[in-house]
């Protein structure tokens, strides 16, 4: 239910107050690697996780506990340092998330 508007999340009229909502997309999670701006350092990029920010944070915390890396959250994105993607496939299929290895 969205605490904002009283409605399933699916149904809910104020997205705009849900930035975690509005990022689910597709239904299926990306995972990108990126080095744009970091100085070289390349991070992992989870994308398209259709959860709220009180659930995105406890996955994200099992991410870097599972890899032993440190990330943050940022808007509704997964960061994980270091490249990753091959570790949290299999971690994010076995919770049921259809996911793809996207870029290079």
């Amino acid at each position: 239910m969205c605490p904002g508007c009283l409605r399933p999340a699916t149904d809910c009229i104020c997205k705009t107050k849900h930035p975690t909502l509005q990022h689910a997309g597709d239904g299926i999670v990306r995972l990108h690697r990126e080095t744009k701006g970091r100085k070289g350092s390349g991070v992992t990029l989870v994308r398209g996780v259709a959860c709220d920010a009180a659930e995105l944070k406890a996955l994200a915390k099992a991410l870097k506990a599972a890899c032993g890396v440190g990330g943050a959250i940022k808007d509704g994105v997964i960061e994980l340092q270091g490249e990753q993607r091959q570790k949290i496939k299999p971690l994010l299929e076995a919770r049921g998330y259809t996911v793809k290895i996207a870029g290079g």
